[in-house]
């Protein structure tokens, strides 16, 4: 990292060990969240047979950089015996034999296997770093650093075996890398295209919704936001618009190249695509995958919930509402004065026009999915907004005098607020909602799931039932870790992520109407009771109508029913 600032730079040194010091102290202690075991699972799988079969929603790329600690530990054993390894839908009964049965060190997996995204997580910030240099100056570059750094949804998902930081870093590699292929107008910089095209592989090798972007890139291409010669400005989009092209066919054998340079026949669930099943083709578990995540999309996995309100095809608006919700107001602000300050200004509008697209461009892509699930779906757009931010920096005082401050200061209170915000909520990243939302203790009345409780919070009720001397609890568990594993003693009620949890709520073994005396401990999102209609929620709906008497972290509610 080069400076001109020695101050600086010691600046972006404490803030990345400030940042590596709170993630690391903070996935220690959350328990697996509920997709991880298959995301660990299917990673090591990869590694130790070569065969991607258990990669079919999920690439295998950020999964096996995942697994690569494992290979510390040789002793691991997977279940490749079992007849869910045979099965096309069997990844998620393999995941949990693998992490809770066939072997016995939890925490040490879980441990080694989030190493590597927290470093992916340092990446891009660092991305960001040079990307914001080149984009406003050097003195952005530590701004979008620390922006990248301490955002609290990257800062949740930055610490998890998942592929949603992992998707989010590619794809912003990518677009990173075509934008410095475009700033040559007229001319193929070949190695900046191989760099775009292996950034795109990577991306697409990393989460399938990145493949969004692809939308995104081609209405980049023909706008124009780069230094394109006068009156040249159609030869110059359609040279882009063949890089992107090519780069996007380079970027294919990238991928073909992750899935192990898999061959073999194409296996297709919907009736347009069965005809061809039983061709061989490369990477038939990629094409399988994203025809599922394509129906999953327009049908949805599960009911939606936004604001107390259900909906098996999910609101357009979701993903803007959680973004109001979720982001902090200190960013919000942030963004729109960037918005507003580097929009007005001839000499920043090209740039602050193709970050802002970017974001919007894949909010419109996600917005068309009834997937609605959490906001770390459109977790690729928020680097454009940071970087955005961070534009301030470079904002001249007398272009904007309508400001009684001038812009790069109120930018450097609003970074100091941020690293604020990101020490206040520690360790509860996962749980952030902004103060004008009603803050994190109210955010499971407004959305659910990953947005505020994906099983995190397993180990914090464990301490917490030994501070307060609490023997046995009523547990309506949302995860899919097993209480059990951390010897937590608990009598089941309807939860989602475990057969014995998720059995019950067709029989209840507590009176709905009127709780029998005991100290239950609901998880924020099973209160919603997500398996059931809205006119079956009746299972928690005397819960609901008060508020809890503890909170172990901000995904488990105590009520103590006397």
């Amino acid at each position: 990292m080069r400076h001109g600032n020695p101050g600086r730079v010691w600046l972006a040194v404490a803030a990345l060990l400030l940042y590596f010091f709170l993630a690391i102290s903070s996935l220690a202690g959350d328990s697996p969240t509920m997709d991880e075991q298959n995301h660990i699972a299917r990673g090591l799988a990869f590694l130790r047979t070569g065969d991607p079969r258990l990669s079919l929603e999920h690439p295998p790329l950020i999964n096996v950089l995942s697994a690569l600690p494992l290979l510390t530990m040789p002793e691991l054993r997977l279940p490749v015996d079992h007849p869910s390894w045979e099965r096309r839908e069997g990844w998620y009964e393999f995941a949990d034999l693998f992490l809770w049965q066939y072997n016995h060190d939890v925490e040490r997996i879980l441990f080694l296997a989030r190493l590597p995204i927290v470093f992916l997580s340092i990446a891009l910030a660092l991305a960001g770093f040079q990307f914001a240099r080149r984009l406003w100056g050097k003195a952005a570059a530590l701004p979008a650093l620390v922006l990248l750094l301490f955002e609290p949804n990257l800062m949740a998902h930055g610490r998890y075996a998942t592929t949603d930081l992992g998707g989010t870093f590619f794809a912003f590699m990518g677009t990173f890398m075509l934008w410095r292929l475009w700033q040559s107008p007229c001319r193929w910089h070949w190695l900046r295209w191989m760099a775009a095209a292996l950034c795109m592989g990577l991306a697409f090798g990393s989460k399938l919704s990145t493949l969004g972007f692809v939308f995104v890139w081609i209405v980049l291409a023909l706008l124009p936001l780069y230094p394109d010669p006068p009156g040249r400005y159609l030869r110059a989009s359609a040279v882009r618009l063949a890089q992107l092209f090519t780069a996007g066919m380079l970027s294919l054998l990238v991928v073909w190249i992750i899935f192990g340079m898999q061959w073999g026949p194409l296996d297709f669930m919907s009736d347009l695509l069965r005809p061809l099943n039983g061709l061989s083709a490369p990477m038939p578990t990629f094409w399988a995958g994203l025809e599922q995540i394509t129906l999953l999309s327009h049908g949805g996995r599960a009911l939606a919930f936004l604001f107390g309100r259900f909906s098996e095809g999910g609101w357009w608006y979701y993903f803007p509402a959680a973004f109001a919700v979720k982001t902090s107001v200190i960013l919000i602000a942030l963004i729109g004065l960037a918005s507003f300050t580097l929009l007005r200004q001839p000499r920043t509008r090209q740039r602050a026009s193709f970050l802002l697209i970017a974001a919007i461009g894949f909010y419109a892509f996600a917005m068309q999915s009834a997937l609605n699930i959490g906001y770390r779906h459109v977790l690729p757009a928020l680097p454009y907004l940071l970087l955005l931010a961070s534009g301030l920096a470079v904002v001249r005082w007398r272009s904007v005098r309508w400001s009684p401050v001038a812009p790069p200061r109120l930018l450097a209170v609003g970074l100091t607020l941020v690293v604020l915000v990101a020490l206040w909520i520690h360790p509860h990243y996962l749980s952030y909602f902004n103060l004008a939302a009603g803050g994190p203790a109210h955010g499971y009345r407004l959305l659910t799931d990953s947005n505020v409780d994906w099983g995190q919070d397993l180990l914090r009720l464990r301490a917490w039932m030994d501070d307060q001397g609490v023997v046995s609890v009523k547990l309506g568990w949302f995860g899919s870790a097993d209480p059990d594993y951390y010897g937590i003693a608990n009598e089941p009620l309807p939860g989602l992520g475990r057969e014995r949890y998720f059995r019950l709520w067709w029989d209840p073994p507590f009176d709905p109407v009127s709780p029998e005396p005991g100290i239950y401990a609901i998880s924020a999102s099973s209160l919603w009771e997500p398996p059931l209609r809205p006119e079956e929620k009746i299972i928690y709906a005397w819960f609901r109508e008060r508020e809890p008497d503890a909170r172990v972290g901000y995904s488990i509610l105590i009520y103590d029913v006397r």
